[in-house]
């Protein structure tokens, strides 16, 4: 009987919905806490490359859960020309409200601070603190309703296709997406208060994790080991399946371009690095709101796992300092991955980045001792899961 139920999900799995790619490795990173009104500031070189996504987003978890009320706010660079498109996706079902960016000077090639300001009537995007858009009405409204419990901070690097995204071709990768810090300010009283901030130098912070799951168009799974830190930065990489981690990055000097914010930070942010586990980059921004590569209070700590696979502690979030209850999500059915806004996402309790995607994803009956039919059967249950939450584009 088991036999017969692991062939027909077997089957189910590759006639109902497209195989997992597995010939490319993609990486996505992002908060296991959710924040409320507040800015949310990253400064980030985006990869380059036709058909490459390289995205830092907000998403309220559960958004791809039937019958719920979607929730995501995007900064997406897109196509071979590396143009900035910005979206507001709201609705049940979900719509995508978009506006496209030529005038930004080079986001793959130089790093920029990017920035939602999201407050009760009015959601806003900025570059290097200029706005570039700016939506009130019933699109703020939409998010001043409907995520209450706030939005999870998501980077991730992913290929896309003809219908979005562009020409993608393997032979461009290796490729990379570099975050240099992150920052959160919480809103109360008509004014934004920086409630922490993370420089991504060293590891994987407290209550961050990886995700290892497909990405949207089905091109690619995320890797945590595609998640490592080099000179003093965040290193999102998307390569082939059998050369992942960070070969060819090169992300420059921290003080390229300037940014940050003022005062403030969090400290004792542990975990660990695929790279090495090199001890954190320095932690706060400086007083005067001008970004220096010294200052800062004490940064995170790191070592290898045994594995040798990045892990993190999926505990210890903060919580955000005013603003919306962070979400706690619910999981899954089977504590199976659900999608994010740009990519399957785990609920809240999520991935640690020493957890591999599900093996056993083959549908060959033979030899299932040592519980490889149980592997099997959660494999191709993750795969109909999966294909089931992931957005359309």
């Amino acid at each position: 009987m088991a036999r017969i139920a692991v062939a027909s999900l077997c089957f189910l799995a590759a006639t109902a919905v497209p195989t997992l790619a597995l010939a490319v490795a993609s990486a996505e990173v992002y908060t296991g806490t959710a924040y409320g009104y507040g800015r949310v500031e990253a400064r980030i070189r985006f990869a380059a490359g036709d058909g490459i996504i390289s995205s830092f987003f907000l998403w309220k978890d559960g958004s791809e859960a039937p019958g719920t009320f979607w929730n995501e706010l995007d900064f997406e660079k897109l196509g071979a020309d590396c143009h900035v498109e910005t979206n507001a996706i709201y609705g049940n079902p979900s719509a995508n409200h978009i506006q496209k960016h030529t005038t930004l000077a080079d986001p793959c090639g130089t790093f920029h601070t990017y920035a939602y300001e999201w407050t009760p009537d009015a959601i806003a995007w900025l570059v290097d603190g200029v706005e570039l858009r700016r939506d009130t009405g019933a699109n703020a409204a939409a998010f001043a309703q409907n995520a209450a419990g706030g939005m999870q901070i998501h980077f991730n690097v992913w290929p896309g296709d003809v219908t979005f995204g562009g020409n993608f071709n393997p032979s461009v990768l290796p490729v990379h997406q570099y975050v240099d810090w992150v920052q959160f300010s919480s809103f109360k009283d008509g004014a934004f208060t920086l409630a922490w901030r993370e420089d991504l130098g060293g590891a994987l912070p407290s209550g961050w994790l990886t995700g290892s799951w497909g990405s949207p168009k089905n091109q690619s799974t995320h890797d945590p080991r595609n998640v490592n830190f080099l000179d003093g930065f965040l290193v999102l990489s998307l390569t082939a399946d059998g050369a992942v981690g960070p070969a060819g990055a090169a992300p420059g000097a921290p003080s390229e371009n300037g940014g940050g914010g003022s005062g403030g930070s969090r400290s004792g942010t542990a975990g660990t690095s695929s790279s090495g586990g090199a001890s954190g980059g320095g932690g706060g921004a400086s007083s005067s709101g001008a970004e220096g590569p010294g200052a800062g209070s004490p940064g995170s700590s790191g070592s290898v796992s045994a594995s040798g696979q990045p892990s993190t502690t999926a505990g210890g979030t903060p919580a955000s300092s005013g603003g919306a209850p962070s979400t706690g999500g619910s999981p899954g059915a089977a504590g199976l991955p659900s999608s994010a806004g740009n990519g399957p996402s785990p609920s809240a309790s999520g991935t640690s980045a020493a957890t591999s995607p599900p093996s056993g994803s083959g549908c060959s009956l033979s030899d299932h001792r040592n519980g490889e039919a149980g592997g099997l059967l959660f494999s191709a249950l993750a795969l109909v899961a999966s294909a089931a939450r992931r957005r359309r584009r």
